[in-house]
């Protein structure tokens, strides 16, 4: 038994026009739409949920203004969902009920942030094609080019990250209702959770400050590989959407990044290529700084025209191009 990921987020935001171009810029499919909220759908059938702030029932936010309300994650039987059931059943904010249709459990967590379960509705995805990589010791390309991406279609929502104002509290918190795994660690700083022993490097983050804040840093979506992180990234910045860092690559998890500022809460990040761990893995301790965060990084992004970094004139029809 073990969770399987995301199956659902809830943003709460005060602009739902503002909002519903963005996702769809980002690549998300509107699937509903009505006066106080819009649902978003990735390629597996993972939502998005962005409802007006002043929605009837929308659980609490764990800071002011726009931002993340509720992560839903997906079980695989309701079997499953009976024994998390038991497991908070005792914990604050407990609830147990049906949701268009279907049952939902949940409470609120340390962080003060509404999480619940639900039998999963994401679609197995069996016709999806990514790049093929050739290296110098695997060239298995051969007469045929890597893909090249007008724009993103997000496969899912990977991972989630959220400012805490007790790392150790929220860490044990999860492993213990929910069966989460610890990836690696900084110190009494971070910790990277994945919900089952084989899996992706974290489906959770966790993120304490010396302030004690609390919110989302960001929401992260799984693109199929690095092109397409490339190419989202660049059709998102031609559409006016201000990066924040990116694209890069980050070295805890080997995976290639871009992150954008989003107007319903945190940042956003396309990524791709991170590394799959089985319980034969020992967490590391890493000591934070920018050389942990980021093997390399594009600071302000990439101009969508101009394929330069932005500020950068383009001198001619090749980047290599001299005035």
């Amino acid at each position: 038994m073990s969770v399987l990921g995301i199956d659902q987020i809830t943003y709460g935001t005060d602009d739902l026009l503002l909002s519903r171009r963005f996702f769809q810029d980002w690549g998300l499919t509107l699937a509903n739409e009505s006066a106080d909220e819009l649902v978003f759908e990735c390629l597996n059938g993972c939502r998005v949920v962005v409802a007006h702030m002043d929605k009837a029932g929308l659980p609490p936010g764990i800071e002011e203004g726009p931002t993340l309300r509720e992560v839903v994650w997906g079980v695989e039987s309701e079997a499953d969902l009976t024994a998390y059931a038991d497991a908070i059943r005792n914990d604050p904010g407990f609830v147990d009920g049906l949701v268009d249709g279907a049952r939902r459990i949940g409470c609120t967590d340390p962080n003060g942030l509404a999480v619940r379960l639900q039998l999963t509705r994401k679609r197995e995805l069996t016709d999806l094609s990514s790049a093929v990589m050739n290296t110098w010791t695997s060239k298995t390309r051969v007469n045929q080019p890597a893909p090249i991406y007008e724009r993103a279609t997000p496969i899912e929502v990977g991972h989630v990250v959220f400012f805490v104002a007790d790392v150790q509290a929220v860490e044990a918190f999860y492993a213990s209702r929910f069966g989460f795994v610890s990836s690696d660690r900084y110190p009494g700083r971070g910790a990277f959770m994945r919900c089952a022993p084989e899996g992706g490097h974290h489906d959770l983050f966790l993120l304490q400050l010396p302030t004690g804040k609390r919110g989302i840093n960001h929401v992260a979506f799984t693109v199929r590989d690095i092109h397409e992180v490339f190419g989202g990234g660049l059709h998102f910045s031609r559409c006016g959407w201000e990066t924040q860092l990116g694209p890069g690559r980050h070295p805890v998890s080997s995976a290639y990044f871009w992150y954008f500022k989003n107007p319903a809460g945190g940042l956003i990040e396309y990524y791709a290529d991170e590394d799959q761990l089985t319980g034969d893995w020992q967490p590391r301790e890493f000591e934070p700084g920018p050389t942990v965060f980021a093997e390399w990084a594009v600071d302000g992004g990439l101009d969508g025209h101009t394929r330069r970094q932005r500020g950068v004139e383009a001198a001619g029809k090749f980047l290599t191009e001299k005035k």
